[in-house]
């Protein structure tokens, strides 16, 4: 008897808790899934000195005697192109690889920063401190453990590497060419400071702007093990709030950052 009093009490604890909570994300119907990812083929675009790209090669493909059909291929890729993930290790000496990262530092509760018209005059803009403040003066502070996602624009250029990149060569000698969008180290330092933001992400190759030479951005990122999602797709189809995002990067033993898929619910 007394066990089954212990049950109830705890299944009531469990609705009660349920109810307070209220249905996942996903589980609403006025939602639907939007795809952040870009495809992974031979157009996908690389920082301009890896010497190599994506590759997809066939192993198997048709018939066999047995008279079933049987493909299969095999892949190879830099950690770091495509929408991707940064681990921490990329930048911090001690920070967590891909597959250290809990679960939590992937999943969670974002919203969309705009800076498409400041990008688009300049190449070379950063997100400010002014455009976090003016976004929070419209939308409300932004909350503990937010990832921040930020629209430049440029994911419209995808993967057309001069339109993107800003230059249309390739090597060591292309990267002083880089001009596209970033994140200012200032902005980073307060969201990460400030807000205590869980991940950031943006559409375009790197949270560092094109020209950067010390990657300060992500340094001052990784030294707090958070991670950091580049060459997004589709920030245009989100808006400001009220999203939910789930980045489930290939799940690479001590790597420094690996093939992303990241999907975001958003209001039907």
């Amino acid at each position: 008897m007394k066990s089954v009093q212990v049950s109830i009490v705890v299944t009531a604890l469990l609705l009660s808790a349920c109810s307070s909570i209220g249905p996942a994300p996903w589980q609403s119907t006025g939602t639907e899934w939007i795809d952040l990812s870009h495809t992974y083929d031979k157009s996908t675009l690389y920082w301009p000195n890896n010497t190599r790209g994506f590759e997809h090669v066939e192993e198997a493909h048709g018939t066999t005697p047995a008279g079933f059909f049987y493909s299969s291929y095999s892949l190879s890729t830099p950690e770091h192109g495509g929408t991707h993930i940064d681990a921490p290790i990329h930048f911090a000496a001690n920070g967590l690889t891909v597959d250290r990262l809990p679960m939590a530092s992937l999943i969670g509760k974002a919203i969309v920063v705009d800076v498409v018209a400041q990008a688009t005059a300049n190449r070379d803009y950063r997100l400010q401190v002014e455009d976090l403040l003016a976004w929070e003066k419209v939308n409300g502070r932004i909350d503990p453990d937010t990832i921040v996602l930020v629209r430049t624009g440029y994911g419209r250029h995808y993967p057309d590497r001069a339109r993107y990149f800003g230059t249309p060569r390739t090597g060591a000698e292309a990267i002083p060419e880089l001009h596209f969008p970033g994140v200012h180290p200032e902005a980073t330092r307060w969201l990460v400071e400030q807000r205590d933001i869980k991940a950031l992400g943006i559409d375009t190759a790197s949270i560092d702007y094109g020209q950067s030479t010390d990657f300060l951005t992500h340094q001052i990122l990784m030294a707090r093990n958070k991670p950091g999602f580049e060459n997004l797709a589709n920030l245009d189809q989100l808006p400001s709030r009220g999203i939910f995002v789930v980045a489930l990067p290939m799940k690479i033993g001590g790597g420094s950052g690996g093939p992303l898929r990241i999907i975001a619910t958003r209001a039907r």
